[in-house]
């Protein structure tokens, strides 16, 4: 009876659009570039594509198949293999519960900046100040904080296949032709500044795509494969239970081996191209010193570029952040699915009331978080040398600590306890072949563990602190 009831994704499309609107969220609109810009262009390019096709496919089909074989979303999912790991579930749960609290705050900012350019203001967002007068101020934050996560919960409201399958397959490959667009535009560009020196959209192109071995050292491209390897939690929303929800609704037909790859193209097409919409427009205007601007990118760098361009600068800063709002939005309705599939569970409550309440409580979690920056204000040395506020603290938490924490549990769960056969066997249970089953069980012993706990270590300032007993 329980599988009759279980909702499920009416098409493997419709999984792999879904999955892959999980997966494409700012981390892919902002951080991917900003990190492509930092290491390297090119030689990020190809550490991340390897990484994707090994690691990243690893994490992905571990989730999707455990899911699909548990039919449990991941509250439950470990617990039904094992007794033993059933805390491994609720460890999984806590990483969208985090995540929840500060994504839609983020998404807030993004619709402040759509209503900014659209009411003709892309000036004022181009001006020092703009942005942290925004976000320190008392009301505004929250106020565009709510109507983001309205929509989220809305969608998710109407349930899997009328709300999250249906605006997925409309909006996915709306998203995937606002970022081609801007992207061709961008390499169109040119613009020569008071210095006399002309910068082009091709040249930024170059600077994007060629690797840069420059200063490369043992312990510095170790650094680029770790945040290349981090950037695949933000990517691919692996190890924080989505994908485990998302492939207990995956019907038993589906070829998951081949929906899986399509996943991983769709997100990796999606963060280059996002790389090539941002990169070669920053470079144009502000040179290589202005993609080093880092997380502040998105909402202080480039609305000097749109401002930069005249005045179709404001049309493609208004498309810009419609595009990145709808990445948001996907990645979002994902993370409250997760919460929601795993409180009906927990409570034995209807889809509608269980959205109603973690709706509510996301909402009270967040106007917290962006109080962060006025009545909560403090500064948070973090272990792996950063300096945080409320925002940055949850981030750590979920995505420094816990993701790599619980990857690494599930990799030694999988590849020594249940053994990889047993994945191995539902990527097959549709009669399909998992060309890739070699390389799964390698890598789910002996190669992603390791991995696993040097980024564990790393984020949590292990490393940082034995180098400092070696000076």
């Amino acid at each position: 009876m329980e599988a009759k009831k279980k909702s499920t994704f009416s098409s493997s499309i419709g999984f792999v659009l879904s999955a892959a609107g999980s997966a494409v969220g700012v981390g892919n609109i902002w951080r991917f570039p900003y990190l492509a810009a930092k290491d390297g262009g090119g030689l990020f390019l190809l550490i991340y594509i390897v990484l994707v096709a090994t690691f990243g496919f690893t994490l992905l089909a571990t989730d999707v198949a455990l899911g699909r074989r548990t039919r449990q979303n991941a509250l439950k999912a470990f617990g039904t293999i094992s007794k033993k790991w059933k805390f491994l579930g609720y460890l999984t749960f806590l990483v969208p519960a985090l995540i929840m609290t500060y994504y839609t705050v983020i998404g807030g900012w993004v619709t402040k900046y759509i209503v900014t350019y659209l009411t003709a203001q892309g000036g004022a967002a181009a001006e020092d100040g703009y942005f942290t007068s925004f976000i320190t101020a008392p009301v505004s934050p929250i106020v565009f904080m709510l109507l983001f996560l309205a929509l989220t919960a809305f969608i998710v409201y109407r349930g899997v296949e009328n709300g999250i399958e249906k605006f997925s397959s409309i909006i996915m490959p709306g998203l995937l032709i606002l970022i081609v667009g801007i992207a061709l535009f961008s390499l169109t560009l040119s613009h020569t500044d008071a210095d006399g020196v002309t910068r082009t959209g091709l040249q930024g192109l170059l600077v994007y795509i060629t690797p840069n071995f420059k200063g490369i050292t043992a312990e510095r491209f170790l650094g680029i494969l770790l945040d290349a390897m981090s950037q695949l939690f933000f990517s691919l929303s692996v190890s924080m239970g989505i994908m485990i929800t998302y492939g207990s609704y995956v019907k038993k037909d589906v070829n998951l081996s081949r929906s899986l790859s399509q996943i991983e193209i769709f997100d990796t097409g999606v963060a280059f191209l996002a790389g090539l919409m941002i990169i070669p427009a920053v470079f144009v205007f502000s040179g290589t010193e202005g993609m080093a601007s880092g997380p502040s990118l998105m909402f202080v760098s480039l609305p000097k570029v749109f401002q930069a361009m005249g005045g179709v600068g404001t049309i493609i800063g208004l498309i810009f952040f419609i595009m990145v709002a709808f990445a948001a939005l996907t990645s979002c309705i994902s993370i409250l699915e997760t919460l929601v599939a795993n409180c009906m569970e927990i409570f034995h409550t209807t889809r509608k009331k269980t959205c109603l309440v973690i709706g509510l409580l996301s909402a009270g979690a967040a106007a917290v978080i962006c109080m962060g920056y006025n009545l909560f204000y403090f500064e948070l040395p973090l272990p792996n040398g950063q300096t945080a506020q409320l925002l940055d603290v949850m981030d750590y938490i979920s995505n420094s600590f816990l993701m790599p924490f619980i990857s690494l549990l599930t990799c030694i769960l999988v590849g020594w306890v249940i053994k990889p056969k047993w994945i191995i066997e539902e990527m097959e249970a549709s009669g399909h072949r998992f060309s890739r089953k070699k390389m799964y069980s390698f890598m789910i012993k002996y190669v992603t563990p390791v991995m696993m706990a040097i980024l564990f270590l790393q984020s949590t300032g292990v490393f940082h602190m034995i180098a400092g007993l070696f000076k």
